[in-house]
């Protein structure tokens, strides 16, 4: 019998590092042979309607309808979706685990410091300084999760470490099978 399909939604600040967690387990799972699919939301925001959302709190809100729908969408046909989002709103991710069935939570919870440390585009140094507006944890806020089924710093943790711990909460939820089973 195929494995059904399952969400994994990657949440947290910008530069946290949930884009290399995604890539990361993507290759993983492939070498256990399940099929999964690597969902961006920054590339999914610039390839849809040619970048027509901004960063309003309504165009946040609808690029992760969008991102949840192409989730569920692969699950539905049993591919691991695997969504890396800043998500900032609590609300919107719970509306969105209550729409997806197997939806796993991961908050990457790596200080605002290091993101700002990370940051290879200047953005974080650009908001900071007030040349950017509404950007996710200096003037729009964030919203961390209140109970993700597992939370990861990728600034404690390397991303083999990180992906190891991801990949046994997904044994131990029973949405993935362990290697020796």
């Amino acid at each position: 019998m195929p494995q059904p399909g399952f969400v994994v939604w990657l949440t947290g600040l910008p530069c946290s590092g949930k884009k290399t967690l995604a890539q990361s387990l993507a290759a993983a799972l492939s070498k256990r042979g399940v099929v999964s699919e690597c969902i961006a939301s920054g590339t999914l925001r610039e390839s849809l309607l040619d970048n027509a959302l901004g960063f309003s709190k309504d165009h946040r809100d609808a690029n992760c309808r969008r991102n949840a729908f192409a989730a569920q969408v692969l699950a539905r046909h049993g591919v691991v979706a695997i969504v890396s989002a800043v998500s900032p709103y609590r609300a919107t991710r719970e509306a969105i685990r209550g729409s997806l069935p197997n939806f796993v939570e991961v908050h990457v919870s790596t200080p605002k410091a290091t993101c700002v440390d990370r940051d290879t585009k200047g953005l974080w140094a650009k908001a900071l300084a007030g040349e950017i507006r509404d950007f996710t944890g200096v003037d729009d806020p964030y919203e961390a999760p209140t109970d993700p089924e597992i939370a990861l710093d990728a600034s404690q943790l390397s991303v083999d470490a990180c992906t190891n711990r991801l990949l046994e909460r997904l044994e131990s939820i029973g949405l993935l099978p362990s290697p020796s089973a």
